[in-house]
């Protein structure tokens, strides 16, 4: 029953990890695509929690663990740079 729920599960996450590849692409504006990519690492992210769960093996916590910290501080650092209006540093 977890496999066929997993199965279920991975192809809703693969319909949704499409639709925001199109996003990335065709997104008019960069915030468009900021958001596109931090969606992207969510996605990833609950791939591999659903693979965890269904092969029942704790082995890919530590990548969810570290790709859930780089995308916040990568989304973190690009809404700080278009905040800015494209300037990190400087006043």
């Amino acid at each position: 029953m977890i496999g066929m729920a997993a199965n279920i599960a991975f192809l809703v996450l693969a319909a949704s990890l499409a639709l925001c590849f199109y996003r990335l692409i065709a997104g008019p504006s960069l915030p468009d695509r900021v958001v596109a990519v931090d969606t992207i690492t969510t996605v990833i992210i609950a791939m591999i929690a659903v693979y965890c769960i269904k092969e029942s093996n704790a082995i890919f916590y530590d990548a969810i663990l570290v790709l859930s910290i780089l995308g916040f501080v990568g989304t973190v650092s690009m809404a700080k740079f278009l905040g800015k209006g494209g300037r990190i540093f400087g006043e």
